[in-house]
């Protein structure tokens, strides 16, 4: 029987990107525009702040490195956080004027990353290759937003937030190369396709941005379950815990209040007792000198 936890009650403006961490046991997920890091912890049940971006610097997403770092993707800048310092070093950064939105490493250690549509431009979604060069690989993405690998890492996949689409890509793990793209879910226009994950089933779970739930697709883009939450913007999703058996959400007040948007809405859930689970998220393992 499945139960949903109220985990940590941070009434986080757009909470946002949640990724095991192995090596600490842990859980950690950003506050976008403040470029706030948090941290949960299973064992304590306790949350702590564990990084504040300088400068009011919005923090879009971060990957696990390989050697327990965390880069973080911010307003077109890559930085590399070491957990416990109170600064982060520059790494690399994307000629945008926006800031990254949602990230992913892939099972080489590159990294795809999108970035926000701009006043006159959309955005686009980049890949960071390990030598850390950049390079636009899908262009003029209205909201770049969750991805995905299937367990053969032959399929990525994609959102698009405000077309209402989750795309499938064939994807060559030897170049890091995206082809052959097909719809694989069209959302309605009442809900925005958000953060995802793929679970060890090969079975796709896609947060709602205003739907109040996740819902889960199989391989053939067919909806099979769902997960209602509390809070009208589900932001984003990921299976977490020892055994990749908890399914975690990140919630967004988004600027408003808890009448409107949900008595949930900012906070961290979990839901345990799930048929399935998940797998580790590749490391990325970008040069960092």
């Amino acid at each position: 029987m499945t139960r949903l936890e109220r985990v940590a009650d941070t009434r986080n403006d757009t909470g946002e990107g949640p990724l095991w961490h192995p090596d600490e046991g842990c859980l950690y997920w950003v506050d976008i525009p403040p470029g706030k890091l948090y941290r949960f912890d299973p064992d304590t049940e306790a949350h702590t702040l564990a990084y504040e971006a300088p400068d009011d610097q919005p923090i879009g997403g971060f990957t696990v490195q390989t050697d327990g770092s965390l880069l973080l993707f911010g307003d077109g800048r890559i930085s590399r956080w070491q957990p416990g310092s109170e600064s982060a070093e520059l790494v690399a950064g994307v000629d945008a004027d926006t800031r990254f939105n949602d990230v992913i490493a892939d099972p080489e250690g590159r990294v795809f990353c999108g970035t926000m549509p701009g006043e006159d431009s959309l955005g686009d979604l980049y890949r960071v290759d390990v030598d850390a060069t950049v390079t636009a690989v899908v262009e003029d993405v209205d909201i770049a937003n969750g991805m995905g690998f299937s367990g053969d890492g032959e399929t990525f996949y994609f959102t698009e937030s405000e077309a209402h689409r989750i795309y499938a890509f064939d994807y060559d793990r030897a170049t890091g190369e995206l082809s052959n793209r097909r719809t694989f879910v069209e959302t309605p226009d009442d809900e925005i396709p958000d953060g995802l994950t793929v679970d060890e089933d090969d079975y796709v779970w896609s947060a709602r941005w205003n739907g109040g739930r996740a819902v889960r697709y199989d391989p053939n883009g067919t909806p099979v379950d769902q997960i209602t939450v509390p809070a009208r913007k589900v932001s984003s999703v990921t299976f977490a815990g020892p055994e990749y058996d908890d399914l975690y959400l990140t919630t967004a007040l988004d600027g408003g209040d808890r009448d409107g948007e949900g008595d949930g809405a900012g906070a961290l859930f979990r839901v345990a007792g799930l048929e399935t689970g998940g797998r580790e998220e590749f490391r990325s393992r970008i040069e960092t000198e």
